[in-house]
């Protein structure tokens, strides 16, 4: 996809349902870029808050975006193993160098055993009446969370044990 070559660094860009811009993370490089998915990875990387706040990432980090899920996946890389973030969002659109994408609250933390959590029901639910989703969004976003806990536990995917250490292996060609 055009601007999205490996090695290229691009921005991620997460949006509310509003449309009012969530949080940035200042620099990723794209690994592969093709027009429905995205593998990118990043360390150290700058994320700016919507209220201004900074804070910088911690580890490394193998991000996956699709264009048909919606949601997208961090595998950050930490000693005592890979832990995952998985953001329930819109799929990514890709424009103006940045990768962007409506965050929905719903997240599931995933452990290096493949244990997991779903987190922020309460604040997915809050806004959900704030923002007036429709009912037929609140559908697709829960099964979507199934289908992410399906992948978790089948070990699909960005769950696999070599994805994250492979395309770690190859963000490090970059560095």
């Amino acid at each position: 996809m055009d601007g999205l070559e490996p090695g290229k660094d691009i921005q991620i860009q997460s949006y509310k349902h509003n449309g009012q811009l969530h949080r940035v993370w200042n620099t990723t490089t794209v690994l592969k870029g093709t027009s429905n998915k995205v593998i990118g990875a990043n360390d150290k990387a700058i994320v700016t808050e919507s209220d201004g706040r900074t804070w910088v990432t911690r580890e490394p980090a193998i991000c996956f975006f699709h264009t048909k899920y919606w949601f997208n996946i961090i595998g950050m890389i930490r000693e005592s193993g890979i832990y995952y973030y998985c953001n329930i969002s819109s799929p990514f659109v890709y424009e103006d160098g940045a990768i962007k994408y409506i965050d929905y609250d719903l997240d599931v933390k995933v452990y290096p055993d493949m244990t997991y959590h779903l987190l922020d029901e309460d604040e997915y639910e809050l806004h959900k009446k704030q923002m007036n989703y429709p009912k037929v969004l609140d559908k697709i976003l829960w099964n979507n969370v199934n289908q992410l806990i399906h992948w978790v536990r089948q070990r699909k995917g960005p769950f696999s044990p070599e994805f994250v250490d492979e395309w770690y292996e190859f963000y490090l060609t970059y560095r």
